[in-house]
């Protein structure tokens, strides 16, 4: 079983991956645009909108590498608890600054892996209008670099048979942007640095969400 506190396994992300591509492939059509702007290997942080349950899962499931997300403690519930530390995602507490958490997080970009984050800090309209701070002091922190994700089409329309899923085998597409760095290069990480680089991530998420969606014809 996965330490709670330790860094999270790769090898269990990997698994989780795998996991992920037979799901998100056999249930749905994902349509994967810009994967190879995804650094191939280093520290990278994936900044993913999020309206729907199934964008996390797609995400593992399309994205080049395998991710440790950061997911809301509430969703550590009965055999998920294990199931979702033993394929490598991290437990945050939201209503608190949860250091166990971030030193778990941090931990993954010092190995050189890949962090997802919902920088919106949890589901809503997809539109990246209101993000919290903690993306941009993961990436000024860190160093490492943003790449900001669009996942559209998951909230288009309801299946018939599972109404909380979209219709199976219809097509979810996942666009990958440039990447770019959080900071301003002074190595501050003070309030105001942090306020100034959410500043900066958001527009840049934003950007990409409107490109993503003239890319593919669809806006969420």
């Amino acid at each position: 079983m996965t330490d709670a506190t330790s860094t999270p396994s790769p090898r269990g992300a990997a698994v989780g991956r795998g996991i992920g591509i037979g799901l998100m492939y056999g249930l749905f059509k994902p349509r994967v645009l810009g994967a190879w702007r995804v650094p191939a290997s280093g520290p990278v942080i994936l900044a993913v909108n999020h309206s729907h349950n199934i964008d996390g899962p797609m995400l593992m499931g399309t994205a080049p590498r395998p991710v440790h997300f950061l997911i809301k403690k509430e969703a550590f519930v009965g055999p998920l608890d294990p199931f979702l530390r033993g394929i490598g995602q991290l437990k945050v507490d939201r209503t608190i600054a949860d250091r166990t958490a971030i030193t778990r997080a941090l931990g993954v970009l010092e190995d050189g892996g890949v962090l997802g984050i919902f920088p919106e800090g949890t589901r809503g309209d997809g539109d990246f209008a209101s993000l919290r701070a903690g993306l941009a002091y993961f990436a000024v922190r860190s160093g490492a670099p943003i790449v900001p994700v669009a996942v559209l089409g998951s909230t288009e329309r309801r299946g018939r048979l599972i109404s909380a899923l979209p219709p199976l085998r219809s097509r979810v597409d996942v666009v990958f942007g440039e990447p770019f760095e959080a900071g301003d290069s002074s190595g501050r990480r003070t309030r105001k640095a942090l306020d100034e680089a959410t500043l900066r991530i958001q527009a840049r998420l934003t950007g990409h969400l409107e490109h993503a969606g003239r890319l593919t014809g669809r806006t969420g």
